[in-house]
């Protein structure tokens, strides 16, 4: 069955870089401009994996992990933050929030794929057979 991504990014050529990504390795990729969007999509799809800018305008990739980690329904949802936050401590807060991965702009092809690879197989393996 194919993984469904929601991928939360501002920018546009991020956006498609990282949905075009997806598709390619066999991935649905379900775009989302707006983080103020972002969980009423990721309530309606239910994705397999969410990929998200953390600086975002009107509401911050910190603020949107911690309000998917509040939602049931969502909570166990993996994350993948992917933020030109690279300073000290960054990541940590990031972690804290509740994201599982964290991937530095600018990616690079390979890691981001890597990182998604990795989380869609570790949720696999915690699901019952």
């Amino acid at each position: 069955m194919t993984k469904r991504v929601l991928v939360v990014e501002d920018n546009e050529l991020n956006l498609k870089l990282f949905c075009d990504l997806l598709k390619a390795h066999g991935f649905m990729a379900e775009p989302v401009r707006d983080a103020r969007e972002a969980l009423d999509h990721a309530r309606a799809s239910r994705p397999d994996l969410i990929v998200m800018d953390i600086q975002m305008p009107h509401v911050s990739g910190l603020d949107l992990i911690e309000a998917i980690r509040s939602e049931e329904r969502l909570r166990d949802t993996p994350i993948m933050a992917v933020t030109a936050y690279a300073g000290k401590g960054d990541e940590d807060r990031v972690r804290t929030a509740g994201a599982d991965a964290f991937v530095s702009k600018p990616i690079t092809l390979t890691l981001f794929m890597d990182s998604v690879t990795a989380l869609i197989e570790e949720t696999e393996m915690r699901l019952p057979q």
